[in-house]
């Protein structure tokens, strides 16, 4: 057996240093505060789920599951989502309260990666749940509401592409006739695969016409003037239900105000299988994937017995403060160097500071082996040495 290497990290997992932890806790706490403004309450669920309930629940791939044994010899997983336990969740403890239920969560999530590649294995996703509404007013109040946290935590320039999961299954049902079919042409889609989807088109057995329905259905985005051109594609009831839905959701959020920054693309498929109607992703300038994402999943609550509507949006952290850019600045912070004579003094001193609301960090001289190197990280040191005591490196 190999040893281990000293400073080596399982595959796809992170340090947060302290500059970085410390600017992520600033930005979540500013969208904690946007979400509770819109009548949110925040939970917790545990890391580790029941594979039964919450792994299959969850779209996640197999393969990237975190699989363990309980001492009882019962498959667990780390939670690869926040969707699926608060489902749990809503269908257990809280199935007494009456719906609609507002939901949100701050919370570590885990997908395994068989190679590095720069992709995450554990990452912090920020997100709501609004359960129990089915309504086109509950899909545009996530998506305002998303907006308005990315905006309220700094990011400018963005754009969310929305489109309806229910649109594109009708269209390619209609044309393709069987679910097998459906699946393996939506797979280009989620991967933005555009070359290997038309060529997998016009392998297929179809007529022309058909063949040229599926080719144009890759141009349906852009503004609402696409909702015609998608309407001239189709001839089936659930299609036209999804346009109209999708026609109601441009007028919410233009009531909302948030239209400027939001894109239709009806080529928009998640990995996420439980979605069921409108999804939508967020994207970040010169980023090459989506910094958030969500949706409408209607079924995901029968798998916890419970008949509930509901959708939802999930914010990657990280992926947002790449985006942000932030400068590493923890603000003030004063340094009080004291002797051993003079340590009651300066505690007393550091006492009245804090509670004077500043950050201080209270330093034995005894402890410094390069005082230089030290009080340089500080904004201001105060020097309680001997009998004197002494201010400097004030910036």
């Amino acid at each position: 057996m190999s040893k281990p290497l000293v400073f080596e990290k399982p595959l796809g997992m992170r340090d947060t240093l302290p500059d970085l932890y410390e600017i992520k806790s600033d930005v979540r706490s500013i969208m904690e505060q946007v979400v509770r403004h819109w009548g949110y309450r925040f939970m917790q669920t545990p890391t580790v789920e029941y594979y039964d309930t919450v792994g299959e629940a969850s779209a996640t791939l197999e393969q990237q599951l975190f699989k363990l044994l309980d001492q009882e010899g019962k498959t667990l997983v780390l939670r690869p989502d926040m969707t699926a336990p608060i489902a749990r969740v809503a269908a257990s403890s809280l199935k007494d309260e009456p719906l609609p239920m507002r939901l949100a969560y701050a919370a570590n999530v885990f997908r395994a990666q068989q190679q590095e590649g720069g992709r995450p294995a554990e990452f912090e996703q920020f997100g709501v749940e609004l359960i129990g509404d089915g309504t086109v007013s509950g899909d545009g109040e996530v998506i305002a509401l998303m907006i308005e946290t990315l905006q309220h935590a700094g990011l400018n320039d963005f754009q969310v592409a929305v489109g309806h999961v229910g649109y594109v299954d009708a269209l390619f049902m209609e044309i393709l006739g069987n679910g097998e079919r459906v699946e393996q042409l939506k797979r280009y889609l989620y991967e933005k695969n555009y070359v290997g989807y038309r060529q997998h088109v016009k392998q297929l057995p179809l007529s022309s016409i058909d063949q040229q329905r599926l080719l144009q259905f890759l141009q349906l985005r852009g503004d609402a003037s696409i909702l015609e051109h998608a309407e001239a594609l189709i001839s089936s009831t659930p299609g036209y239900e999804a346009i109209e839905e999708l026609h109601q959701l441009r007028k919410l959020l233009k009531a909302y105000g948030a239209t400027d920054v939001v894109l239709l693309d009806l080529t928009l498929v998640s990995h996420m299988t439980y979605y069921t109607g409108v999804v939508f992703e967020g994207y970040a300038q010169e980023l090459g994937f989506p910094i958030s994402n969500g949706g409408r999943y209607d079924t995901l609550l029968s798998r916890f017995n419970v008949e509930a509507q509901a959708t939802g949006f999930g914010i990657h952290l990280d992926s947002l403060l790449e985006a942000l850019q932030p400068q590493e600045n923890n603000g003030f912070v004063h340094c009080v160097i004291f002797t051993e004579e003079n340590r009651d003094e300066a505690i007393a001193f550091s006492v009245d500071k804090r509670k004077c609301g500043e950050r201080v960090v209270l330093q034995d001289l005894k402890g410094i082996t390069d005082i230089d190197a030290f009080t340089g990280t500080f904004s201001s040191v105060t020097y309680l040495i001997g009998k004197r005591k002494e201010e400097g490196n004030d910036d």
